[in-house]
């Protein structure tokens, strides 16, 4: 395990992170690839994962704080209001809407939980993670040729966050893009493009926030090797820095145009995964 092998999966992580390119099908490819020569058992780390999570959070923290602080503000206010007996109605109100739709979107992931070790062994079929970047793709496709949305968070209703929370559920399988499954999901539902990507994102900090928790937990048992801290924290750094510059770019792609070139990249490492293995393997 080395300082390189630990920048190269926080590049992955990053960039595949936020991108709608899937980062669990890209790491999964790439220990596939190199079958265990250090990489995996990088990845392996329950402890580097938690910091490549961890840094794709700041990332989403740093481009969405904003957001954020609206959130934080609004959760004080929501606090007062219980106290006074006052309405919890979010009438008026986009910074406590948005609080309670991203709830809402959670709630499916909780159905997805106990497949969890399922969907895990999944890591280790390459064709089927071809196959659901293939599919990460068509998806992006069709959501970009869709009507233009005109939802905001304003607009949202119950069964839009809930949709929305599926497509990100789903995409827990490797392959499937979180970002681009729900950023689609949410295009389908007539959300304006530049929310849809917002609140893709925002999603993320409960779901991502939960999933560190859960690892924690493994962590604990398992124990933390110091002498890789340097290394973690290379990937970390890495994962962070590259997250940031890809949210950027993802928002400045939407606003200016179309980002259904992702379509095409997810098609061609899809469809090369497949015949790769199918050459190697059938």
């Amino acid at each position: 395990m080395t300082i390189i092998y630990a920048a190269l999966l926080g590049l992955v992580q990053g960039v595949a992170e936020f991108l709608p390119i899937s980062s669990s099908g890209h790491l999964a490819l790439l220990e596939n690839i190199l079958g265990g020569s250090g990489l995996m058992e990088l990845d392996s780390s329950a402890f580097f994962n938690i910091m490549l999570h961890l840094a794709t959070l700041v990332a989403v923290c740093v481009a969405y704080w904003r957001d954020i602080a609206d959130m934080l503000f609004e959760l004080g206010d929501m606090a007062g209001d219980l106290v006074h007996r006052r309405s919890l109605s979010a009438r008026g109100k986009p910074a406590r809407k948005l609080i309670y739709m991203l709830i809402l979107a959670t709630v499916p992931l909780f159905a997805i939980a106990p497949f969890n070790d399922a969907i895990e062994s999944l890591n280790a079929i390459p064709w089927f993670i071809g196959a659901a970047l293939i599919l990460t793709g068509t998806l992006l496709y069709i959501a970009d040729r869709l009507p233009q949305g005109d939802k905001s968070v304003e607009d949202m209703t119950v069964l839009d966050a809930l949709i929305i929370g599926l497509a990100q559920g789903l995409a827990t399988m490797p392959g499937l893009s979180r970002s681009g499954t729900t950023i689609a999901a949410g295009m389908g539902r007539g959300l304006k493009r530049t929310f849809a990507v917002r609140f893709s994102f925002l999603m993320s900090l409960l779901s991502v926030t939960g999933a560190v928790i859960l690892q924690v937990l493994d962590v604990l048992e398992q124990g933390i090797d110091t002498a890789m801290l340097p290394a973690y924290g290379v990937g970390m750094l890495v994962a962070g820095v590259t997250g940031y510059l890809s949210i950027r770019l993802l928002q400045s792609i939407v606003r200016k145009g179309r980002f259904g070139g992702f379509a095409y990249y997810c098609w061609v490492v899809g469809a090369v995964s497949i015949i790769v293995w199918f050459r190697l393997y059938a």
